[in-house]
């Protein structure tokens, strides 16, 4: 039975008139009579009194009324729920991010993300570098927020945000009444605390190359596995470690942050997705993202 047969016979069922029912759906009367004779010779069962001046619903046509209005008002919003998900505006959006990603520009993109499609459920995961790259290649993210970046042909890229490194120093260290930026070459000897442990290459080797170009290599080196358990060690003295910029800007208890001199490579934040994500939502993201990173400056 053809969805449009359903909507003619509405029209006439609610109009209880042909030449009304005709003029709602924009055709002529004739063929809207033989559409409806046509669905009763399907059906087997006549849905119209046609015996008097004025037309009347017969038993099976207030059935059939019911069930058809049931029916096409779930079609229809079968259709505007597809609809807004191929438009990005419902289903789901998986996002995966590095700890320290908190505290730059991405907690603002995800806010106006929210705010312009409440609609879709957003699913946030804190992640190192290799397991974002691992849940991309098997489709278990959409978005891969790393640091520095992800590697490939296959993802689309977006930087979004480039920035110098700081040192995180134990409240409690000689160094932390330092008022001015510490020559690098100075902290040779302290303990780095360096992250993540596992798997390697890491931002723990970005910080290893960085200490390297100002002349020396840390002796007393002490691994986490995260941003959040690197600094939790620095708070309580294990040592100091090497952090974004934008980690500085949220206090920290037992923590204070200091620039330091010498060579400075910085650090970023990429937005990766697969190129062959062609969900409006991953589309939308990144449309999001580069509206603020223009109105940023």
């Amino acid at each position: 039975m053809e969805l449009k047969r359903l909507r003619y016979f509405l029209a006439v069922a609610e109009e209880l008139h042909f030449g009304r029912a005709a003029a709602r759906l924009d055709m002529a009367q004739p063929p809207l009579s033989r559409q409806i004779a046509a669905l009763e010779a399907d059906l087997g069962a006549k849905l119209f009194d046609r015996s008097r001046s004025q037309i009347r619903l017969t038993p099976a046509g207030e059935l059939f009324l019911e069930r058809a209005r049931d029916l096409v008002e779930r079609l229809d919003s079968a259709f505007r729920e597809t609809r807004l998900i191929g438009e990005g505006g419902a289903g789901r959006l998986r996002v995966g991010f590095v700890g320290s990603a908190t505290h730059g520009p991405l907690p603002e993109v995800i806010k106006t993300y929210r705010a312009q499609y409440p609609g879709v459920d957003l699913m946030l995961s804190a992640m190192n570098n290799a397991e974002l790259e691992r849940a991309l290649a098997q489709q278990d993210l959409d978005i891969a927020v790393a640091r520095p970046a992800l590697k490939g042909e296959e993802l689309r890229t977006l930087r979004l945000v480039e920035e110098a490194l700081v040192l995180a120093v134990p409240e409690s260290a000689p160094l932390a009444t330092r008022g001015a930026a510490i020559p690098l070459p100075e902290v040779e000897a302290e303990t780095f605390v360096l992250y993540p442990h596992r798997p390697r290459p890491s931002f723990a080797d970005d910080v290893l190359r960085c200490c390297e170009m100002n002349g020396f290599i840390p002796r007393d080196q002490v691994f986490a596995q995260d941003y959040q358990t690197a600094i939790s060690l620095v708070s309580v003295g294990v040592g100091l470690c090497m952090v974004p910029e934008s980690v500085s800007r949220v206090s920290r208890p037992g923590v204070v942050f200091r620039r330091f001199e010498g060579h400075n490579p910085g650090t970023r934040l990429t937005i990766c997705a697969r190129r062959d994500n062609r969900l409006a939502h991953v589309t939308n993201f990144f449309t999001v993202t580069q509206r603020l990173l223009r109105q940023g400056g």
